[in-house]
């Protein structure tokens, strides 16, 4: 009984210090969000290059020909083509791209096939395919779902004509992005914590690293050259975090990386509880390889968890209570100016007493991605060393259908 009372008298030390140091996280994140509003105002000179569009596909999901109309509906003074990317004739978007053709018949839109898997990354060995049919420069690559202003090209592309310290070239431009959820638990959450804490995160790394190092992949603008001399398309074909990879690696390369005012959307699926904890978990165990001690630093994000698990170790002392209120208040502040502030997502206020749990289910599985090496992704089961997607690996099914091809073979 006295060993019980010792641990969760340390506990009690351990998560009050936590704590207070997690406030200093969330005072640094409502900075952030000041900060990036300022910066949102700066005036950029025009920059109107011929883009080259990316869009690898595979599968057609609710909300997707949308998002496909939305990048032909650009306000753009450049010119621009698109290229959809798809392993196969039968891929369900093919006919999406086709009708999409139909419909904007004075946009160069072009669909190629991939049928080569070049590296455990397919959407990778898509681009690596589709990059001799770009005719242009500058290349932009996003994902399938996602859905852009008017002007998204042209806030994004003003980035390039941005001045950087130490005379460096502007490599690559990506942007935030908040998520729409659909009607399930589990997509819910999802878009929350997108907006709430991932974005935060990101947010407030622009601030304590003094800019972006790193691509987010609902955009990822580069200069041709920039992306050459990180090593091309070749060295991300067998990396999960691609678009964070790409961004580091044009960022060793000596190329600067800004972050553009514009904020896109991305749909989330209608996640069941399983798909969505495994959607987590292959993002949590994505950024540990990605950013390893930035991933360890996540506990502080935690500090409406850290704040109850006080609550228990001290049994409810009017302290840790007091801790807890001025906590909880502090979350949802933090999560009203990041999410509703600058994202504009109307969904944050709608589902805002959703956090707690949402956060509570953050920290479990933060936790839960220490204690192993395998995601699954695409509807298999990887492991994953150094951010690299090793082999995948075989579920009984896949056993049970070699072995009777086996004996069938016999």
């Amino acid at each position: 009984m006295e060993a019980l009372t010792t641990l969760a008298h340390l506990l009690q030390i351990a998560t009050t210090i936590l704590v207070v140091a997690s406030m200093g996280y969330c005072l640094l994140v409502l900075v952030s969000a000041v900060s990036f509003r300022l910066y949102a105002r700066q005036k950029l000179p025009e920059f109107a290059p011929p883009i080259s569009i990316f869009k690898p596909v595979k599968g057609l999901d609710p909300g997707m020909y949308e998002a496909f109309r939305s990048h032909c509906l650009q306000q753009y003074a450049g010119d621009y083509e698109l290229l959809f990317g798809a392993g196969s004739h039968d891929d369900p978007a093919v006919e999406a791209v086709h009708r999409l053709i139909a419909e904007f018949p004075e946009r160069r839109i072009k669909f190629v096939i991939c049928p080569e898997r070049l590296g455990t990354n397919g959407k990778v060995s898509n681009l690596i395919q589709m990059l001799p049919h770009a005719q242009h420069e500058f290349l932009l690559i996003n994902d399938s779902d996602i859905l852009v202003s008017p002007r998204y090209l042209e806030r994004v592309m003003r980035q390039f004509a941005a001045p950087l310290s130490a005379g460096k070239a502007v490599g690559m431009v990506t942007a935030l992005y908040r998520g729409r959820a659909h009607k399930t638990f589990g997509s819910i959450l999802e878009a929350l914590g997108i907006a709430t804490d991932f974005q935060a995160g990101v947010l407030t790394a622009k601030l304590i690293e003094r800019g972006i190092h790193f691509g987010l992949g609902s955009t990822l603008a580069v200069r041709r050259e920039a992306l050459a001399a990180a090593g091309g398309f070749e060295a991300l074909v067998d990396q999960l975090a691609d678009d964070y990879e790409m961004g580091a690696r044009i960022d060793r390369a000596g190329y600067g990386v800004r972050l553009a005012t514009e904020v896109v959307e991305t749909s989330v699926p209608a996640y069941d509880w399983t798909g969505f904890c495994n959607h987590q978990l292959r993002w949590a165990r994505t950024v540990r390889d990605s950013r390893r001690w930035g991933y360890v630093g996540l506990i502080f994000t935690h500090i409406l968890s850290l704040a109850a698990i006080n609550v228990l170790a001290s049994g409810a002392s009017l302290l840790s209570l007091w801790l807890f209120v001025l906590v909880f208040f502090l979350r949802l502040g933090t999560a009203m100016q990041v999410g509703a502030g600058v994202l504009a997502d109307r969904q944050v206020l709608q589902y805002l007493l959703l956090l707690p749990l949402r956060d509570a289910i953050g920290f479990a599985i933060w936790i839960w991605s220490f204690a192993g090496n395998t995601i699954v992704w695409r509807g298999e089961r990887f492991v994953l060393r150094n951010g690299q997607l090793v082999q995948p690996i075989a579920t009984h099914r896949d056993q049970d259908a070699d072995q009777d091809a086996k004996v069938r073979s016999k």
